[in-house]
């Protein structure tokens, strides 16, 4: 078992696949020890963040929960030691602030941030190990209730880049209906993918953001292995000559989008973590690591709600750097090696 200080010394050097995917490079030899040690050096202040929020907030926050909870739940199914404690402690906050909205889901009306809010604390649920019970079917009618009459869902929010994406947004609500719903709305629940499905075939992506999460929405919606192995080429020929992937084209490559692009290569089966696209990923991510454990990234989003601090670094760019830092450290985290009983 790894632990949150130290990582396994492993003597052997990964042996990169070479893949005709991606833009040229010199290869890249990454230890395992360095790869683990970056994890080790993150998680402790994703948890300090993740912590840190809710001892302050009754809320959900997605950049403070849901993203370090995918990185805690991948860094332990990868050897590292994280306490249960942790998970129920996150779970059992987001239950409740859910709970206190089961009767406004049901008529459709949601919460704050609506159908991107609603979806991200589902995935956390999901992440965490909570049970199906009467809230999530609450939150999956609302989800099937909300935009009914489109193809797809909408975003309500503008604080780029992880709440403001149709693609997002749509891809945690089929995350949600597929993963939470019940016997009775399974007849809704098929057309809504149906349509999304089709939606997801002809919407143009303009970002990076647009197109991870396209690619996982397509995936998770049955479209075609053409359809699927397109969406990640898109993402495959952005990659930048210094390993990483940049939010915009206007931007330099940064973690939250690296992070995020070889995390939906990963899951959706389009790369290995031995890859050696994805190595350069890593390679890009373990020179931007900052020696306090995380990764720093500009806010790009405007201000709305009282400013607090939860524990993480970057004072007010500290939200997205959470982000981006969960990003990377699950992205590291898939190129360790499995966790063994």
């Amino acid at each position: 078992m790894r632990t949150l200080l130290s990582a396994t010394v492993v003597s052997a050097m990964l042996v990169l696949t070479l893949t005709p995917l991606g833009p040229a490079a010199e290869p890249v030899a990454l230890s395992p020890q360095e790869v683990e040690s970056a994890v080790a050096h993150a998680l402790p202040l994703l948890l300090k963040g993740a912590t840190g929020h809710t001892a302050q907030k009754s809320c959900f926050a997605c950049h403070n929960q849901i993203f370090p909870m995918l990185a805690f739940t991948t860094a332990r199914a990868h050897g590292f030691a994280i306490q249960d404690e942790v998970l129920r402690a996150q779970r059992e906050h987001i239950a409740a602030f859910l709970e206190q909205n089961r009767d406004n889901y049901r008529e459709g009306k949601g919460q704050g941030g609506q159908a991107d809010t609603a979806g991200y604390a589902l995935l956390t649920l999901e992440l965490a190990g909570w049970q199906a019970d009467a809230t999530t079917e609450a939150v999956v009618e609302y989800l099937l209730l909300r935009d009914k009459n489109l193809d797809h869902w909408r975003t309500t929010s503008n604080r780029p880049p992880s709440e403001a994406s149709d693609f997002t947004v749509t891809y945690l609500a089929l995350r949600a209906l597929v993963r939470w719903g019940t016997p009775p709305q399974r007849a809704r629940i098929s057309k809504r993918i149906e349509s999304a499905r089709e939606w997801l075939l002809r919407a143009k992506p303009k970002d990076t953001e647009d197109r991870v999460f396209r690619l996982w929405a397509l995936s998770l919606a049955d479209a075609s292995s053409a359809a699927v192995q397109a969406a990640a080429q898109d993402l495959l020929r952005t990659q930048g000559k210094d390993g990483g992937w940049a939010q915009t084209e206007k931007l330099a490559s940064d973690a939250y989008a690296t992070g995020s692009v070889l995390v939906v290569l990963q899951q959706t089966g389009v790369l290995r973590s031995t890859d050696r696209a994805y190595q350069r990923g890593l390679a890009f991510l373990l020179r931007e690591q900052r020696n306090d454990g995380s990764w720093l990234i500009q806010s790009r989003s405007k201000p709305f709600q009282p400013y607090y601090e939860s524990g993480f670094p970057h004072g007010k760019n500290q939200f997205i750097s959470i982000t981006a830092s969960a990003w990377a450290t699950t992205a590291l985290a898939l190129g360790c090696s499995p966790s063994t009983p």
